[in-house]
């Protein structure tokens, strides 16, 4: 044999375990690249999150874990550390120049994946009040109580504190009263209790409650607290029910509920 196709040979051999292996992490990596798609794609769909948005996120899984296996099956060949430097000026530099559309889309990721409410779900964040009508990459679209269309940056959203009213199976519902002076405090208190025991959703333990609470200018307040199963009852006609109720049953019972009164003396000045 000559003395080249015996050093070709010898170096085949040679190269035989790294190329074995490289092969290993390939196959590995599709593999793993597959499976992370799958599982994303599943919680997406759970997230009941646009199909595009899926597929993108679906498709960046795939490619980030292909990428990083190709990168390290090379790495049995030759060093790819000046290979990765070079991409990692240019990812820094891209980064910088996109930062806030990079911050915003890393924050709608993480939005969907951890999932702190989901669309039609009733929020407060940032502010605004309403219903999640759609949670994009870069920002969350919200119909406010009074019916405005508010779109959110996905970095302010995470940033701030989320209130996700849906997610509360039951809510506490406090409404002030006042009543005069002269009432019967004891009497006031059964009369709102009782008044109340018919609101739909109402729970029974916790059981109601009034508490007095503050001595006013012109009335004794008190409040009434009682807690509201959400899936059988309305939290804002729940408490309008309940204002009507107390109102009528005080009413009833002849207990006042006084408005507040100023006296005004007059002295004329003498010439």
């Amino acid at each position: 044999m000559s003395p080249f196709l015996e050093n070709l040979a010898n170096g085949a051999i040679n190269l035989l375990p790294n190329i074995l292996e490289a092969l290993l992490i390939l196959v590995v990596s599709l593999y793993l690249a597959g499976m992370a798609a799958r599982l994303l794609t599943r919680v997406l769909k759970r997230r009941e999150a646009d199909l595009e948005i899926t597929l993108l996120l679906a498709r960046l899984a795939r490619w980030s874990i292909i990428a990083v296996g190709l990168i390290t099956a090379l790495q049995r060949f030759f060093d790819v550390t000046a290979f990765l430097a070079g991409l990692g000026i240019l990812g820094f530099t891209v980064g910088f120049a996109l930062q806030n559309i990079m911050q915003n889309f890393v924050a709608g990721v993480i939005l969907l994946i951890q999932q702190p409410f989901n669309v039609s779900d009733a929020i407060e964040v940032a502010s605004h009040s309403g219903t999640v009508l759609a949670i994009n990459m870069r920002t969350t679209e919200m119909r406010t109580w009074d019916g405005r269309i508010v779109i959110i940056p996905n970095s302010d959203v995470l940033s701030n504190t989320i209130t996700n009213f849906t997610r509360a199976k039951k809510r506490r519902i406090d409404v002030p009263v006042g009543i005069a002076y002269d009432s019967d405090p004891e009497a006031a208190r059964r009369t709102i209790l009782d008044s109340v025991r018919s609101i739909p959703g109402l729970l029974a333990d916790p059981a109601p409650s009034v508490v007095f609470d503050t001595f006013g200018d012109s009335a004794l307040g008190l409040t009434l607290f009682f807690w509201l199963d959400m899936e059988k009852g309305d939290y804002f006609g729940a408490k309008d029910t309940a204002l009507l109720k107390v109102k009528a049953a005080l009413d009833r019972e002849g207990i006042e509920m006084p408005f507040p009164t100023r006296t005004v003396r007059m002295q004329q000045s003498q010439a």
